[in-house]
């Protein structure tokens, strides 16, 4: 340990004590809840993802910091240890240490559910003997799956072999885990809300280019079915961004390829179909765009109109034909 962690550290301990309530003055939420924090060891992303029967869970359980940690807080929640957990974290505490001295400070632990997992891998988790039963975390290589009022107590290890068999990147299997819980069970209120929140493995500086998935489900009968939703968007909008830079960059059978997959995962939603046509169209994919544009305007005429203001503001050929070529795939007699 050098003496500049090892300084930090035993600073840590001289911290005010952790108070009951939070910084508000109001009594810590009751988050009773599942949740699963884990560290990709392939691409070093970082993230939680949590389900509850408790109103808007996003903003109190998941907190992740690229290049730092991830952090769960629930039971009788002190939100204090995400900010204050990523914190240590940063100034070079292990997940482990970081837990330990938080815990230290706080006078009433007993009833906080928490699990830390830090840049290098490093796994801590605690449930305190007050939380409510079923309750209880079980850990795996660099990841931690705790819950507590729970239907029965086979809801964390069910959580850990789905994660442990899951393929595809970590959100997926984040969501994974999370739906394992649900089946074998859950929450014994049953559910409400949902959120995942994945950062990069690396800073770069900038936090807001740093999140990966940043998703929440505030109000839901099935919360987890739109989490999943959401998470199949997110995917589609990402695939939408690369397409536009490989269009950029002239790759047309890469641009394809990613607005092709963008469009499989929502088929539904037409403004990614729009999008997708404009740039084509704006970068010499002429065959490409006009049948896409077509598809459009049939669906939805409101887009018809928005290709000539899109034209004066440098989004597409400033070029009086060029908008008449692409108005005229609407069908004839649309209302725009």
């Amino acid at each position: 340990m050098t003496l500049d962690l090892l300084a930090f550290l035993l600073s840590a301990w001289a911290m005010p004590t952790l108070a009951v309530v939070t910084p508000t003055g109001r009594p810590s939420p009751l988050a009773h809840t599942f949740s699963i924090v884990a560290r990709d060891p392939k691409t070093g992303e970082m993230g939680v993802a949590v389900q509850s029967h408790y109103f808007s869970v996003g903003p109190v359980v998941p907190w992740a910091e690229a290049g730092v940690g991830a952090v769960a807080t629930q039971s009788l929640v002190l939100v204090d240890y995400g900010p204050y957990g990523l914190d240590l974290m940063r100034k070079g505490a292990t997940a482990r240490q970081a837990l330990d001295s938080l815990l230290a400070a706080d006078a009433h632990h007993e009833g906080r559910q928490v699990a830390m997992v830090d840049a290098k891998g490093n796994v801590a988790a605690f449930t305190g003997p007050s939380c409510i039963p079923d309750a209880g975390d079980v850990q795996g290589e660099q990841f931690s799956c705790q819950a507590n009022l729970m239907a029965n107590p086979r809801i964390w290890p069910a959580m850990k072999a789905a994660y442990e068999n899951a393929h595809g990147d970590l959100a997926e299997r984040l969501m994974q885990a999370l739906e394992a819980a649900e089946r074998a069970g859950g929450d014994i209120r049953g559910r409400q809300s949902a959120a995942m929140l994945v950062v990069k493995g690396t800073a770069s500086g900038k936090p807001w280019n740093d999140i990966v998935v940043n998703l929440r489900v505030e109000d839901h009968s099935h919360p987890l079915v739109e989490l999943r939703r959401l998470l199949r968007l997110r995917r589609a909008y990402n695939l939408e961004d690369q397409g536009d830079n490989f269009t950029a960059e002239k790759k047309s059978a890469e641009a394809a390829r990613a607005y092709d997959e963008a469009m499989k995962l929502a088929p539904d939603v037409v403004e990614l179909q729009f999008w997708a046509a404009v740039t084509m169209y704006s970068n010499d994919r002429k065959r490409d765009a006009l049948p896409l544009f077509k598809k459009v305007f049939a669906r939805e005429a409101r887009w018809v109109p928005l290709v000539e203001r899109l034209s004066r503001v440098g989004l597409f050929p400033a070029d009086s034909t060029a908008v008449a070529t692409v108005q005229a795939q609407a069908t004839k007699g649309a209302p725009w």
